[in-house]
């Protein structure tokens, strides 16, 4: 059976082209597609994803558009580009990640993500804090300034549960939402890398923060689900 789109609905004043839908969901649902390629020989593919609502409506697809070598032997941190298309199959979001670290042994070169809606126009980042023990990221505006902060776990393993990153206001002191990586089941979580996620806000947030909030989600699932050779990536905290 084919998965019914969102009806477009009317963008709202100031809203980047084809961000009309994100003012209408206060919930994301973001499911990696399986790769058959990949769970059967390890061979790495392009991640694909579909991201619904509540009703399990089509809002957008995501592309990963990266080249055999860098999948194959960056592995997880791998540089990324992802496009993110509408139901007319245009490009409405793009996200960047450069090559470069994530311990909290180079504090000086952490994670970065650009979000750009439509593409060429950035409108905020997801920016890697640094920490021992526990995952810290900022979702920042184009001008660099924190708006808001996602708390992660010490053990990001996910058995027979789920994963939860806290969302909440810049200091901290409001929770806003959360990015939940969602347990698949025994067969699929031992087999594939391929995850599902659920991603939580307010209905009256930005939509430029709702989309940069999203591009966390994808950030968070290679940083610490996504898997090399069907290996999880089990160590403690930003140690590794």
């Amino acid at each position: 059976m084919a998965t019914q789109w969102m009806a477009a609905p009317q963008a709202p004043p100031n809203c980047p082209p084809g961000l009309e839908y994100l003012a209408l969901v206060d919930q994301l649902l973001v499911h990696q597609q399986t790769e058959l390629l990949e769970a059967f020989i390890g061979f790495e593919t392009n991640n694909k994803y579909d991201i619904k609502n509540s009703m399990g409506q089509r809002v957008y697809l995501a592309a990963e558009d990266t080249n055999c070598c860098t999948r194959n032997i960056c592995g997880p941190s791998r540089p990324f580009e992802i496009k993110i298309l509408d139901n007319t199959n245009r490009e409405v979001m793009r996200l960047e990640r450069p090559l470069r670290c994530s311990t909290c042994w180079c504090p000086c070169c952490l994670q970065r993500v650009e979000v750009q809606a439509p593409p060429g126009e950035v409108i905020g980042y997801v920016k890697q804090g640094w920490s021992i023990c526990k995952p810290k990221f900022w979702i920042q505006n184009a001008a660099g300034e924190d708006i808001l902060r996602i708390d992660g776990p010490c053990f990001t393993c996910s058995i027979c549960g789920d994963v939860e990153f806290d969302v909440s206001s810049h200091d901290g002191s409001s929770p806003v939402g959360r990015i939940s990586k969602q347990w698949s089941g025994l067969i699929k979580e031992a087999f594939t890398d391929a995850d599902n996620f659920g991603v939580t806000f307010p209905i009256d947030l930005d939509v430029r923060v709702k989309a940069t909030t999203l591009a966390a989600t994808f950030l968070i699932d290679f940083m610490f689900f996504e898997k090399k050779g069907n290996e999880e990536k089990d160590a403690p905290g930003m140690l590794s």
